[in-house]
């Protein structure tokens, strides 16, 4: 793994590269921490090479300085990413909040992207005008302007379906802690007032998938993929787990993540050469080779 600072506009991007082949841009939502994919970028390393970071404002980049987040301003600092790290294109995947950035960077630099992986995007917009959903970013900011950080975000955990049923790693939940009173702050009116652009996502010259996870079905950060999926014309999967599945069971989040990913890089044709080397000589018929001091039935 290497890992470095990105200089973008007014604001320095932590950075964690992996592995080699196709570029691969995993995108955080709340928190904004790379630390989130350190366990699936390892998973697929060997196939790929994994971008991770951490979005401006959070945990190791710079760029905080109280004003709200703006979402295209989270969608440049994507693509100059991709531009600087991958040779200016990606297959993009985000989650949650990192959805919602993947969709607006789909729309607003379509030729750095050449295909976007969206799960469970809360984009509770898309949803009905009488749904209860749509309250919850107002819920939230509620609470937060009367408790702070973590009174909100004692609130957004128990919206979250399998939080406290895993442990998160203990440099991840401090960063993540310290990073609540900008999300809550800066971060959220710009993901409450989300609304995807239909028009550019229709006309993507390159595959989107939403996607939510088996465990989520009916939940309000569940709900809007299939809406947009069905608004632009997009296929809908369905990942395993929860929510956060990419830490609580990496391995399966990672081999979901892969098929999806190899699927939409190799659909022109395109098999990169790593992926073609000879797999191993068979071994000779016969009975296996006895390992000195093993004991045979």
């Amino acid at each position: 793994m290497r890992s470095g600072m990105f200089e973008v506009d007014h604001a320095e991007l932590y950075h964690e590269i992996r592995g080699g082949g196709p570029a691969l841009l995993l995108i955080s939502g709340a928190g904004g921490d790379a630390g989130y994919y350190s366990a699936v970028a390892d998973e697929l390393a060997d196939a790929f090479t994994v971008i991770t970071y951490d979005r401006r404002g959070n945990s190791r980049s710079t760029g905080r300085n109280g004003t709200p987040m703006r979402l295209a301003q989270q969608a440049a600092d994507a693509r100059e990413l991709v531009e600087g790290l991958a040779g200016g294109r990606a297959l993009v995947f985000g989650n949650s909040g990192g959805a919602i950035i993947g969709l607006t960077l789909a729309a607003s630099y379509p030729e750095v992207v050449s295909g976007l992986i969206a799960h469970e995007p809360p984009a509770v917009n898309v949803l009905p005008a009488d749904d209860p959903a749509r309250g919850f970013f107002p819920e939230l900011a509620a609470l937060y302007a009367e408790g702070g950080g973590p009174a909100a975000g004692r609130r957004f955990a128990q919206t979250v379906r399998g939080e406290g049923t895993y442990r998160w790693p203990d440099d991840l939940w401090q960063r993540f802690l310290a990073n609540q009173e900008h999300l809550f702050g800066s971060e959220w009116p710009g993901f409450a007032a989300f609304r995807p652009d239909e028009a550019a996502l229709k006309s993507a010259p390159f595959p989107i998938v939403l996607g939510a996870g088996a465990e989520d079905r009916g939940l309000y950060y569940a709900r809007p993929s299939v809406e947009i999926a069905r608004r632009i014309g997009a296929p809908w999967t369905e990942f395993p787990g929860i929510h956060m599945e990419f830490l609580r069971n990496p391995v399966a989040f990672a081999a979901a993540l892969r098929t999806l990913a190899t699927h939409m890089h190799t659909g022109g044709g395109r098999v990169p050469e790593l992926w073609e080397v000879s797999p191993p000589a068979p071994r000779p018929a016969g009975p296996a080779p006895r390992t000195p001091g093993a004991r045979w039935p």
